[in-house]
């Protein structure tokens, strides 16, 4: 390293790097054998406990067996194949409490898998639970079915020896000489003597019967205390659900009663708007500031929705407290907020109506007025009937015919109103033929300049104030006044009380 044939900081900055890598290298290699043993460790748990539940799904269908003999020979084969199964699920048992050992160690230790390893663990508890508790419960009911055919065997014994003596006792046969007595007599005795045995035997069998009989009847009381528990809980879960539907039956009812008696009052405050006083301006402002409102409640409307979805899922199908469903609430809540559109349309219409033809809001409201007189349903259209009738009361001079006689002057009324025929003549479609027939004689910019200049003395190219109002109804006058512009002389000197008739007459016509 002294020599200065080579550079020996670079070469020990280079040894350093090296080794740096060399060590960094080493470092990640063993975390990731570190990682394998652990990714390893964890599928052979895996694989150990897959196997282990099929272990215990395969004795589940052994105990889960409703076969418990139909004979003492049979139940008693069956009784010993369930011996040697508890015995090996006693010898399993350390097997499986390593599986759950390696299991638990796994989800202290790892990070990878934990939630799964726990869930696993959970579920495998539960199954070798459940296959402990099968295993007992057919030892149990093996026990039962032991005792029960012993006593079957018994009974069948006895009632065989019972029919052997009885040909015995029930014998006519005396004996007819003394020999033949005495012979007689000793079997008698043997007979006595083997009943008194048997007696017993019999004793105990009924003793046995007894008890089987003591035992199915408390078995049969106990499973009925059972039955009856769970009628109970069943019975109060079927309460609790009902009240909590009836309360919900309850909340839908007040919102949607609530909701129902708002469409009223909003649909008559809507007709009564029609009604009123006051400019088009200020009934428009009023009609959109009730439209916003209409609006605004849509989320009222979204949580009755809400609630009525709740409904179905509960499986609730009636509610006696209200007679209100979600799709009605919805369509007339729809119907109101086309109404409110429809009449800001209208008064919109009737406003420029106003402004470009000169038709004063006392025809618009008489016109209004006239509709809503003849809509009697309130469903904002006429049928041609109700039309025609309209029409008469507006002063139209219609003549008579008979129904299905030809009505030429009508029909060329519904060519304009009614071109495709459907039957019906809405609001807007009205307003349009009343407010085109008040202005038909109007045709051009120069008739309504030459109306001004005959107001205005020797034909002047402006009108005064006192002009208008001498000649106009107030209400026009005022328009006028608010809408032209001061007259300017040729030297752009503006004349007092003077107003520009032709350039207001040429505004409206280019509006």
């Amino acid at each position: 390293m002294t020599s200065s044939a080579f550079d020996t900081s670079q070469v020990k900055d280079k040894r350093e790097t090296i080794n740096g890598r060399f060590q960094r290298i080493k470092g990640m290699a063993s975390a990731r054998r570190a990682k394998l043993n652990e990714s390893h460790r964890l599928h052979q748990f895996f694989r150990d406990m897959d196997d282990e539940e099929s272990w215990i799904k395969e004795k589940k269908l052994l105990v889960s067996s409703e076969d418990y003999g139909r004979d003492l020979t049979g139940v008693q084969n069956l009784r010993k194949k369930h011996k040697r199964l508890e015995a090996e699920l006693a010898a399993h048992e350390p097997a499986i409490q390593g599986v759950l050992d390696t299991g638990k160690k796994l989800s202290d230790d790892n990070t990878i898998g934990k939630e799964e390893i726990q869930q696993r663990l959970a579920q495998f508890v539960d199954h070798w639970k459940e296959l402990k508790q099968l295993a007992a419960a057919r030892g149990q009911r093996l026990e039962e079915s032991l005792e029960y055919q012993q006593f079957v065997a018994n009974v069948e014994e006895e009632e065989a020896w019972i029919n052997e003596k009885m040909t015995l006792v029930a014998s006519e046969d005396y004996g007819d000489t003394l020999a033949a007595i005495q012979g007689l007599l000793k079997k008698h005795e043997a007979f006595e003597t083997d009943f008194t045995v048997h007696k017993d035997r019999v004793n105990d069998v009924c003793a046995n019967g007894e008890d089987l009989i003591k035992k199915a009847l408390e078995e049969t009381w106990r499973n009925l205390q059972k039955i009856i528990k769970e009628r109970e809980l069943e019975l109060q879960k079927e309460q609790r659900r009902q009240e909590e539907n009836d309360k919900l039956r309850q909340e839908f009812a007040q919102h949607a009663n609530a909701f129902h008696q708002w469409i009223q009052e909003t649909r008559y405050s809507l007709s009564c708007m029609v009604e009123e006083s006051g400019t088009l301006e200020s009934q428009l402002e009023a009609t959109k500031r009730k439209h916003q409102e209409i609006r605004a409640m849509r989320s009222q409307l979204k949580k009755i929705e809400d609630l009525g979805a709740a409904m179905e899922e509960a499986l609730i199908l009636d509610n006696k407290y209200t007679e209100h469903s979600t799709v009605g609430l919805a369509q007339q809540w729809d119907q109101l907020d086309q109404l409110g559109m429809r009449m800001q349309h209208n008064l919109e219409q009737q406003i420029q109506a106003r402004n470009t033809t000169g038709v004063t809001e006392e025809a618009l409201k008489e016109f209004s007025m006239m509709f809503k007189h003849f809509d009697k349903d309130k469903s904002g259209r006429l049928n041609h009937q109700e039309f025609k009738s309209c029409l008469r009361s507006l002063g139209y001079d219609l003549p008579m015919v008979e129904e299905g006689e030809p009505d030429p002057e009508f029909e060329s009324i519904l060519d304009t109103v009614d071109p495709n025929r459907d039957g019906h003549v809405s609001l807007q479609e009205y307003m349009a033929f009343m407010i085109s027939r008040e202005t038909e004689n109007v045709k051009s910019s120069e008739e309504i300049e030459s109306a001004f200049r005959a107001l205005s003395s020797e034909g002047k190219p402006y009108v005064t104030k006192e002009e208008l109002y001498q000649n106009l109804t107030r209400e026009q006058a005022d328009y006028c006044i608010s809408h032209m512009k001061p007259y300017m002389d040729g030297k752009g000197r503006e004349l007092p009380s003077a107003y520009d008739y032709i350039e207001f007459t040429r505004s409206l016509f280019v509006n």
